[in-house]
C-alpha cells in the first residue's frame, strides 16, 4: 500500500474518531444538563467531573460543575475546583469572585469578606471593569460599588467610573449615593443635563428623595454660579414638583444674570398659566414687560400678562365687577397701542368674554366676536374659537339652535383638531342640557379618545355623570332637571339654580345624584361669597363615606377656600394632611402636597 494512501487512510480514521467521540461528549454534557435541571445532582455531578477534564469542554462546564458541587454542599471540592481554575487562568479575575461565593456558600463569610476585600485591594486599573462586571453578574452589589470607588481613587479622577456608579445606584434605588454621582457627571460635563434628567425622572419618586435632591441641587447653585445646568435642574425639579411659582424665581434668576432674552421666563409663564398658578404667570410675564420693552416677547407678554389677570379675576370669589371693567380698559389699551389686527382677534374674544358673562352686555360681545371672525386674515384656530365663544353667548341669551350651528361649523373645519374636538364636546353637552342623553353619548364616546388629554378628562366626565345616574333607572326624569339646572349655572343663573337644586334634594332623598347636588350646590355658594356654605355641602359629601367618587374632589376643594378665601393657614394645612394620608391615587395629589408644604414652610425657595 502506498505511503500516500496510508496516511489519507489514517487520517480519515483519526477524524473519525474525534468526530464520534466528540458526538458522544456532546450527548454527555444533554444529559448532564438534563440531570443538572430535574435536580438529580449526584448523577449530573459524574457526568461534569469527567466532561471537565477535555480542554475544549472547560469554559461550557465549569459554571454548571460549579454549581452543581454547591448544591450538592460539596464545598471542598467546589473550592478546590475554583482555585484549580484560578492556577490555569490567572488573568481571569471571575473565578476569584467565584472562589469568594463559595466561602459565602460554606458559610465562611469572614473568609468571604477578606478574599473579596484583598481581590479589591490588589486591583489594576485595567482589571476594574472586569471585576465589578463579575461582581454583578453575582449580585454582589456592595463588592461592585467598592470595586469601581477603588478604580476611582487608582485613578486620581473623582469623576472616573461615574456612569458605571449612577447604573449600580439607580439600580438599586440608594437615592442618598446616586443624587451627588449623577450631579457630578453634570458639573463635569453641562451637556449630560437631558440624560441626568432622565436618569432623575426614572429613579427618585418619593418626596423625601426630591427634598434632598433639592437641598443638594441648592447648594450646588451657590456654589457654582456659573453652572447654567444646575439652574436649570432646578427648574426642572421644581416643574415635576409642580412649584412653578419656585421655577419661575430661579428662571427669573438666571436671565438676569445671563440676559438672555426672557425666553425661558416667557416658558414658565406659560406653564404657571396652564396650571392655574396666576400670580406666577403674572410676575412672569411683568418681568418681560418691564425688562425688554424693545424685545421680540414684548407684545405677546402685554397680552398674555392681561389674560393671567384676567383668569385670576374670574377665579377669585365673589367675581368684582370692578376688577372686570379693569381688565377690559387694559385690553383695548393694548388695542390702542397696536390697533385692530388679525394679530388682536385674541383680545377681542376675550374682551366678549368679560362683556357677555360678567357684565351682561351680551349685545356688545355678539359685536366684538362677529368683529373677530370678519376679521382679514386672522389665524383661523383664533376666528374658530370666537365662533364657539359666540355659540356659548346665544346659549346665554336661551338660543341653543344659534349655538349648535356654530359649534357645528367648527367642527366641520376643524376636524380631528383639538379645536373641534372642543366644538364636539360643546355640542354633546348642549345636548347633555336639552336631556338628550343618548345624543350626547355619542358625542362623548368619540370625544373619550380625542388626543387632548384635557378634552379626553371632560368627556369622561360627563359621560360617567350621565351613566352613573340614568343606567340603573329607567327614568331619566332626575338626570334631566340636573341638567337643566347646570344650564342655568353656566347662564349665570346662580340663585334659580340654588332653589331648584334644594328642591331636588328634598322630591329625590338618596338618589345617585345627591352628591353631585351636594357639590354643585358648593360650587355656587364659593362663586356667590358664600364660603361657610360652601363648606358646609362640602362636609356632606366628605362625611358620607358612600360618597366615594367626590370625595377626594370636595376634601382638596374644602382645603383650598380655607387657604385662597378665608385665609385660615392653620385649618387648611390640617385638611390637606388629610387629603393626602386618604387620597394618595387622586389627581389633586401633587397640587396637595404642594400646597401642604408650602403651608408648613418646608418649601425651599
Amino acid at each position: 500500500m502506498p505511503a500516500t494512501l496510508l496516511r489519507i487512510i489514517l487520517s480519515t480514521l483519526l477524524l473519525l474518531f474525534i468526530t464520534l467521540t466528540a458526538s458522544a461528549q456532546s450527548q454527555e454534557l444533554q444529559l448532564a444538563r438534563e440531570y443538572y435541571g430535574k435536580g438529580d445532582y449526584a448523577k449530573a455531578e459524574e457526568l461534569y467531573s469527567k466532561l471537565i477534564e477535555q480542554q475544549r469542554l472547560f469554559q461550557v462546564v465549569y459554571p454548571d460543575y460549579l454549581k452543581v458541587l454547591v448544591a450538592q454542599r460539596d464545598y471542598k471540592e467546589a473550592e478546590k475546583l475554583v482555585k484549580k481554575t484560578i492556577k490555569r487562568f490567572p488573568s481571569i479575575l471571575n473565578y476569584q469572585v467565584d472562589l469568594g461565593k463559595v466561602y459565602q456558600a460554606a458559610g465562611d463569610k469572614a473568609d468571604a469578606e477578606k478574599h473579596f476585600d484583598k481581590l479589591i485591594e490588589q486591583l489594576k486599573p485595567e482589571e476594574v471593569i472586569a471585576v465589578a462586571s463579575a461582581f454583578m453578574q453575582n449580585d454582589l452589589f456592595d463588592y461592585a460599588e467598592k470595586t469601581y470607588l477603588k478604580g476611582r481613587a487608582i485613578s486620581g479622577n473623582p469623576l472616573e467610573y461615574n456612569r458605571p456608579l449612577i447604573a449600580l445606584y439607580a439600580y438599586r434605588q440608594k437615592n442618598d449615593r446616586l443624587i451627588p454621582e449623577i450631579l457630578n457627571l453634570l458639573q463635569a460635563n453641562e451637556s449630560e443635563l437631558g440624560y441626568v434628567q432622565n436618569m432623575l425622572q426614572n429613579s427618585i419618586r418619593e418626596e423625601k428623595n426630591l427634598d434632598e435632591l433639592e437641598k443638594e441641587l441648592i447648594l450646588r447653585v451657590q456654589q457654582n454660579p456659573d453652572k447654567l445646568a444646575y439652574n436649570e435642574l432646578l427648574i426642572w425639579l421644581y416643574i415635576q414638583r409642580k412649584d412653578f411659582y419656585s421655577a419661575l424665581m430661579q428662571a427669573r434668576a438666571v436671565d438676569k444674570r445671563t440676559r438672555s432674552g426672557g425666553t425661558r421666563v416667557m416658558e414658565l409663564g406659560a406653564i404657571s398659566l396652564k396650571n392655574n398658578d396666576y400670580q406666577g404667570a403674572i410676575e412672569a410675564y411683568e418681568y418681560i414687560v418691564n425688562e425688554y420693552p424693545e424685545g421680540p416677547y414684548y407684545l405677546i407678554a402685554r397680552q398674555r400678562l392681561i389674560n393671567a389677570r384676567e383668569e385670576q379675576v374670574q377665579n377669585t370669589f365673589p367675581v368684582d365687577k370692578d376688577k372686570i371693567r379693569a381688565l377690559i380698559t387694559d385690553y383695548q389699551a393694548l388695542l390702542s397701542e397696536v390697533g385692530r389686527t388679525a394679530q388682536t382677534v385674541e383680545v377681542l374674544q376675550h374682551m366678549a368674554e368679560l362683556y357677555a358673562f360678567y357684565l351682561d352686555d351680551r349685545e356688545k360681545a355678539i359685536a366684538l366676536l362677529q368683529e373677530a371672525i370678519d376679521m382679514p386674515r386672522a389665524n383661523p384656530d383664533f376666528v374658530a374659537n370666537s365662533k364657539l365663544t359666540l355659540g356659548d353667548i346665544y346659549l346665554l341669551k336661551g338660543e341653543p339652535w344659534e349655538s349648535t350651528l356654530l359649534y357645528s361649523q367648527v367642527e366641520k373645519s376643524h376636524k380631528e383638531t383639538p379645536i373641534g374636538h372642543e366644538a364636539k364636546l360643546r355640542n354633546a353637552r348642549l345636548n347633555y342640557y336639552k336631556g338628550d342623553f343618548d345624543l350626547a353619548q355619542a358625542h362623548l364616546d368619540i370625544l373619550k379618545l380625542a388626543t387632548s388629554r384635557e378634552i379626553a378628562n371632560d368627556a369622561m366626565d360627563l359621560s360617567l355623570l350621565i351613566t352613573d345616574n340614568t343606567g340603573l333607572d329607567t327614568s331619566t326624569v332626575a338626570m334631566e332637571e340636573y341638567a337643566a339646572i347646570d344650564l342655568l349655572v353656566f347662564q349665570n343663573k346662580l340663585p334659580e339654580a340654588i332653589t331648584a337644586l334644594d328642591a331636588m334634594l328634598k322630591k329625590y332623598q338618596g338618589h345617585s345624584l345627591t352628591d353631585e347636588i351636594y357639590f354643585q350646590k358648593a360650587n355656587i355658594h364659593e362663586r356667590m361669597g358664600a364660603f361657610d356654605k360652601a363648606l358646609e355641602n362640602l362636609n356632606k359629601i366628605v362625611s358620607n363615606p358612600q360618597n366615594d367618587i367626590l370625595s377626594d374632589d370636595a376634601l382638596f376643594r374644602m382645603a383650598y377656600i380655607y387657604e385662597e378665601s378665608l385665609k385660615d393657614k392653620e385649618k387648611a394645612q390640617q385638611l390637606y394632611n388629610d387629603f393626602l394620608v386618604k387620597h394618595q391615587g387622586s389627581i389633586y395629589m401633587a397640587e396637595a402636597r404642594k400646597r401642604f408644604r408650602k403651608l408648613r414652610g418646608d418649601s425651599i425657595n
